[in-house]
């Protein structure tokens, strides 16, 4: 299962969005270092089910009206402040956190009503862009210090025969969540000496640099937008990386209202229906949520999921089938599963994400929408269902 960590400042709206996005219980207050221990939990990001394309849409759980919400991994860790990565405010703790995390979604309060330390000033009185640049910084010299602790170790091995840079550097780097391929990638882009011994602290960061851009890509979720001042806004727009505006506190809000019946809302959904007269002052809220809905098209908390897994990491949803003809399982489940795969995946590469037997088996695929036979190496795309024929079915 892919894995997103949510990072940014204290009082930023972590852990709001956490709870917006999972709807699991954690604490939430107007303090820093509300959470210490990390919460993990399960999220979807939504796509089109295939469903759509029959007749009668599918019954599974996951699946609303044709909207199919696939699993991820959502981590929420403690805020960071300036000096994290020296373990100022537990940092190192909370940094280390985030080394299995596939992508970053930096939770930035875009109504700048939070200081450097995450403790709650006048609206508009801080800047944004600020914690943008503060926690990317914070993550660079965060691997920056890993790299050097290990560095050591780097020098020893120089002195025995044979001893090779690159592979030695890739022994070290893929603990920390870089494949192979990604290494290979970051010193393509370095010029650096063969000794270690002659590196420079700048060559090390450099390194650290290009290693965390390649395996914690990071989305900008400008939260709190509904009350951030407009120059605030445009300023993170025009970021040159992506930026979902979000307030999360209006996504926790619907899902609430859903749950007790008064509300009739998907997620991801750009606007939402209520089915029961309210009070005044909680349709006044929910008035005002509308408006900012209309201008950013929903809430931000599935889109922001949505660009992390479909842009930033390109992955695609894939749907395996035993049945080509009906879309079903062995059990007659239309359309059981929904498996997300790095843009550019085979049909073995889905058996093998199915079961490592299904695809130590396998012998070829069938597209279940044109009844055909897939070559191996034909590349998958959105929403293909699959059947998969290996010795192990």
């Amino acid at each position: 299962m892919l894995s997103l960590a949510l990072a940014g400042k204290p009082n930023a709206g972590k852990s709001t969005f956490y709870t917006a996005a999972t709807m699991a219980e954690v604490d939430v207050a107007n303090y820093p270092f509300t959470t210490i221990d990390g919460n993990r939990g399960v999220s979807h990001v939504r796509t089109d089910c295939p469903c759509l394309d029959l007749e009668e849409r599918c019954d599974n759980e996951t699946c609303h009206d044709g909207k199919r919400y696939v699993p991820v991994e959502l981590l929420d860790v403690a805020g960071l402040v300036p000096g994290a990565h020296d373990g100022r405010g537990l940092g190192n703790q909370f940094l280390d956190e985030l080394t299995d995390a596939d992508a970053i979604l930096n939770i930035v309060d875009a109504s700048g009503g939070t200081n450097a330390e995450g403790e709650p000033v006048e609206v508009g009185s801080h800047d944004p862009l600020e914690d943008v640049d503060f926690i990317e910084r914070e993550m660079d010299l965060w691997l920056a210090s890993i790299v050097d602790r290990n560095w050591e170790s780097i020098e020893r091995q120089a002195r025995s025969p044979g001893f090779d840079i690159d592979e030695a550097l890739t022994e070290m780097l893929t603990g920390f969540g870089a494949t192979t391929a990604d290494v290979a990638a970051s010193l393509r882009e370095l010029d650096y000496p063969e000794d270690p011994a002659k590196w420079t602290d700048e060559q090390r960061e450099a390194l650290a640099v290009e290693i965390r851009t390649r395996t914690k890509p990071i989305v900008v979720v400008a939260n709190k937008i509904d009350v951030a001042p407009s120059e605030n806004v445009e300023a993170l727009l025009n970021l040159d990386r992506p930026v979902v505006p979000a307030t999360a506190e209006g996504e926790v809000a619907l899902r609430r209202g859903v749950e007790q019946g008064v509300i009739d809302y998907d997620p991801g959904d750009a606007s939402f229906s209520v089915g029961a007269k309210l009070d005044s002052g909680t349709q006044s809220t929910l008035d005002a949520l509308e408006e900012t809905m209309e201008q950013w098209d929903g809430t931000g908390v599935q889109a922001a999921l949505k660009t992390a897994v479909y842009d930033l990491l390109d992955h695609i949803t894939v749907f395996p089938v035993q049945d080509p003809t009906h879309w079903t399982d062995a059990h007659g489940n239309v359309l059981p599963d929904a498996l997300l795969l790095p843009r550019g995946s085979t049909p073995r590469d889905l058996a093998f994400a199915v079961h490592s037997d299904i695809g130590e088996g396998y012998l070829h695929a069938l597209d279940a929408r044109s009844n055909r036979d897939v070559g191996e190496e034909y590349e998958l795309t959105e929403g293909d269902v699959i059947k998969i024929v290996s010795t192990a079915n």
